[in-house]
C-alpha cells in the first residue's frame, strides 16, 4: 500500500454511548460531554490494507483495543466548508478499524496521537463506495467482530455529530484536500469499557463491516 503523505484525520467520542460507556474508564482524563467535535490525528504509517496482519508488539502496549468506523475520503480542496455544503466535498466512504493503545493514549497528557499511531495497525479498506452510490451517510450500519463475537454494533445514525457537521467544523480555518481521509469516531462496546476489560491478542482476527461498505479481515500478529 502506498503510503499517505498526510496524517490520517479522526474524531473522537462521535457516539454518545460510546463516550457514556468510558466514564471512569479514562484513568483521570474524564471530561464532561463536547459540544463540538473532537478531532485528533494518526501518522501516516498507521495504515495497513483490508486483509493484512495488525502489528501487535506487547512491548509496544498491553491494552490493544478496536475502534470500528466509518471512514470518508474528502474529494476537492475547502476551507470554511458551510454544513450545507458539505457532503459535496466527500468523494467517497471507505471502512477503518482505529486501533488503539490505552495505556499510551493515557500516558501522553491525554491527547491521543501517540496512543493511535503505531505503525502498521490501522485496517483500511476494502474499497471505497463513492458518495452518490451510497447515499445518505447518517444510514449505515457498522459492526466489528473479534473472533466471531459481535462486540460493536451501531448506525451511524446514533453519531454525536453528523458528518455534514463535522466536515464543516473540521474545515473552519484549515483546508481539506482531495485524499484526505477523516474517521467519523466509533460506537459504544469497545475492550477498555468492558467489565471485565478486554483486549486484543496474538491470533485474535477482527472483522469490521458495514453493510454497505463490505468487509476487513485482519489478524493480530505478533511481531
Amino acid at each position: 500500500m502506498r503510503r499517505f503523505r498526510r496524517d490520517i484525520l479522526c474524531t473522537g467520542w462521535n457516539y454518545w454511548d460510546h463516550f457514556e460507556e468510558s466514564k471512569g474508564k479514562r484513568e483521570g482524563q474524564d471530561v464532561e460531554r463536547p459540544l463540538h467535535p473532537t478531532f485528533f490525528t494518526k501518522g501516516p504509517d498507521v495504515v495497513i490494507g483490508p486483509y493484512d496482519d495488525i502489528a501487535w508488539d506487547p512491548a509496544i502496549s498491553s491494552k490493544w483495543d478496536y475502534e470500528a468506523e466509518v471512514a470518508l475520503v474528502i474529494g476537492k480542496t475547502g476551507r470554511d466548508i458551510p454544513v450545507h455544503e458539505a457532503l459535496d466535498y466527500v468523494w467517497g466512504y471507505t471502512l477503518a478499524n482505529d486501533v488503539s493503545q490505552r495505556d499510551l493514549q493515557r500516558a501522553h497528557g491525554g491527547q491521543w496521537l501517540k496512543g493511535k499511531s503505531i505503525d502498521n495497525t490501522m485496517p483500511l479498506g476494502p474499497w471505497i463506495v463513492t458518495a452518490d452510490e451510497l447515499g445518505d451517510p447518517q444510514d449505515v450500519q457498522l459492526q466489528c467482530l473479534v473472533n466471531g463475537e459481535v462486540r460493536q454494533d451501531a448506525s451511524t445514525r446514533q453519531m454525536a455529530f453528523d458528518v455534514a457537521t463535522l466536515i464543516s467544523e473540521l474545515s473552519f480555518g484549515m483546508t481539506l484536500r482531495p485524499g484526505d481521509l477523516l474517521l467519523t469516531g466509533t460506537p459504544a462496546g469497545i475492550g477498555n469499557a468492558r467489565e471485565p476489560a478486554v483486549f486484543l491478542q496474538d491470533g485474535d482476527v477482527v472483522v469490521t463491516r458495514s453493510d454497505k461498505l463490505g468487509e476487513l479481515r485482519n489478524r493480530v500478529v505478533a511481531v
